[in-house]
Order: structure tokens, then sequence, then C-alpha cells
């Protein structure tokens, strides 16, 4: 028996331990090469999946970051825009705020320029109102001096008629700031006999005063004169004809004087002509009767009469007052009474008739 085999391959004759040797070094080797192979491809597919993992990995940190990145870039964006919208805002308020300077410089120059003008208009008023004022007191003390000087040509006029149609009669003008009337006439008979006294009042204004009637009556008291007369040229609305006697006072227009004058001399001359003729009698009654008829009791009992008329408005007024207080008065305490009766009423219909009675509350028994 040989050991020589034929090589199927070649044809080649090789001993059998050398082709076993070789069949099994092949086999080793192809197993060894298999087995290199899959522990190359074991390797393979380990450093495969390893670098997959790390190439996952390297993906998803990439992935994170270029998130990251998309993110910082999304918040830049939005910084970006604030800043851009905050710059807008800011030029804009900038703009408004400029605006507002402008507008504010502009109301000042026209304040200042406005300002400037009413100065200027208001001296150039002040002047005018200056000028208006001066011209209304010129015109005011021209009016007071001229109603003055009226009022005294008018005293004058008076007081020169009076001497000239009287001559016997004494005609005294009263000074300028000295209490009293305008003239006193001391009426004098033909033999020098003094008959009374005429105090005269001489007033030209625009309206009547009712005060000068009072006012002249107190100077007849205390210069103890007999008549007095007003000679006005404006009337009280009573005296409709021209002359008059109004509150116990003669008052006339000028154009009135002389017969007026005339009528109150000759009633002066004759009283006391009346009064002298009957002096011969002698006797108190006489002398009590004289007096009870004389202007001075008469003019007396006017005062006393002034006075208590006046007492009488006054009592009335008082009286009036005091009414309009005590009917305030009885009617708050007409509602103290009516309130405390039903506050008692009340608390009486919930406690019944354990409540003592309250005297003045209760029906007056018939």
């Amino acid at each position: 028996m040989t050991n020589q085999i034929k090589c199927p391959k070649c044809g080649e004759e090789i001993e059998v331990s050398k082709a076993l040797s070789a069949t099994v070094r092949e086999q080793v080797e192809k197993r060894l090469t298999e087995k290199i192979f899959k522990e190359a491809e074991l390797k393979f597919k380990f450093e495969a999946a390893e670098e997959s993992k790390v190439l996952k990995e390297e993906l998803v940190f990439k992935s994170k970051k270029l998130d990251e990145a998309r993110e910082a870039e999304r918040f830049l964006r939005q910084d970006k825009l604030k800043l851009e919208d905050e710059k807008r805002t800011f030029e804009l308020e900038k703009q408004k705020q400029m605006d507002i300077e402008r507008e504010k410089i502009r109301q000042q120059t026209l304040l200042e320029a406005s300002d400037t003008h009413r100065l200027k208009d208001l001296e150039k008023e002040k002047i005018i109102n200056d000028l208006k004022k001066s011209l209304d007191d010129a015109q005011l003390k021209a009016s007071q001096s001229s109603q003055q000087l009226q009022g005294e040509v008018q005293e004058l006029d008076l007081e020169s008629y009076l001497q000239t149609s009287f001559p016997r009669d004494e005609i005294n003008p009263v000074g300028k700031g000295v209490r009293g009337a305008d003239i006193s006439q001391i009426v004098r008979t033909n033999l020098g006999t003094i008959c009374g006294v005429i105090l005269w009042e001489s007033k030209r204004t625009k309206a009547w005063v009712d005060d000068w009637a009072v006012k002249l009556k107190d100077d007849l008291r205390a210069s103890k004169a007999n008549v007095p007369v007003i000679i006005s040229s404006v009337l009280p609305k009573e005296i409709k004809s021209g002359f008059g006697f109004f509150q116990g006072v003669w008052v006339a227009e000028p154009r009135y004087i002389q017969p007026l004058a005339e009528i109150l001399r000759k009633n002066l001359i004759d009283v006391a002509r009346e009064k002298h003729n009957g002096q011969d009698r002698g006797t108190k009654a006489d002398m009590i009767y004289t007096y009870l008829t004389s202007d001075a009791f008469v003019q007396q009992i006017q005062s006393i009469i002034e006075v208590h008329q006046n007492m009488q408005l006054q009592i009335q007024k008082e009286r009036a007052a005091f009414e309009k207080i005590w009917k305030e008065r009885e009617a708050q305490a007409a509602r103290i009474i009516m309130s405390t009766a039903g506050i008692y009423g009340s608390i009486q219909g919930v406690a019944g008739q354990s409540m003592p009675p309250v005297k003045g509350l209760d029906l007056l028994e018939g």
C-alpha cells in the first residue's frame, strides 16, 4: 500500500502524510481563518457598533448643541427684536420729548410775547383808566363845585331876598361848618318888637331826603325858633302843589319863597300881637294858656309824640320778633310732648298695663 495520493487539483502525487498534514493544515487554517474572520467580523461589528454608538452620541450631542444653538439664536433674535423695539420706542419717546420741549419753548416764547403785549396793554389800559378816573374826578369835583355853587347861589339869593323884602327883620346866615339851618330870620314889627324866628334851609339837589325835615326840627328846638322852612327844587312825593307841610316842616319850591315868607311872617306877628294884647290879664291861668298855645309847647309835644311813635315802632318790631320766637318754642315743646307720648305708647304696647302711668300723658278725666 502506497503512502502517496494524487492531488485532485494539480494531479501531482503527494505523500499521504503530507496530504493529511496539508488537509489538516488547510482545515486548521480554514478554521483559524474562519475564526479570525469571525473574530474580525465580531470585532468589526463591535467596533462598528461602538463607532455607531459614538456617532449616535455625537449626533445626539451635536443635535443637542444644534438645538441649544438654535435656542440661543432664537433668544438672540428675540433680544435683537426687543432691542430694536426698545430702540424704536426710545427714538419715538425721544422724538415725542423733543416735540414736547419744542412745544414748551414755543409756548414759553408765545407766553413771553403775550406777557409783553399784555403788560403793554395793561400799561395802556392803566393810563386810560387813570385818565378816565382823573376826568371823572374832575367832572365830579366840577359837578360838586357846581352843585355847591348852585346851592350857595340859591342861599345867597334867599338871603338877599329876605334882607331886601324885610329890612326890619334880622337876617342871620349860618356859617359853613356850623350846625344849624342856613338862615335864621328874626321877625320884628315896625316898632322893633321880636315876634318869632323862622329857620330857612336851602337845598338844591336831584333827590329829596326825608332826614332833612328831622334835622331841621332838631335845629329848630336847639335854637328855640318858631317855624322851620325848607326851600328845595325837589319836594316829597306827598307834596303835589309846589309847597306844603311835611312832617312838621314847611317845604316849598323857590318860586313860592315870597308868598310863603309873607304868610309865615304875618302869622308870627299876629300871634305875637294877640299875646301882647292878652298880657294885661296877668293871671297864672293866662300864662299857662299862653304857654299851652305857644309854638314852644307845640314843638315839645311834637317831639314827645315822635319819640312815642318811635318807641311804638320798636315795641311792634320786638313783639313780632318775640312772637316768632314764642311760636317756634311752642312748636318745639309740642313736638317734644308728641315724641315722648309716642315712645311711652310704644313701650306700653309691649309691657301692657304694668307700665306706671305718667302724669301729663293720660287723658283728662271728665
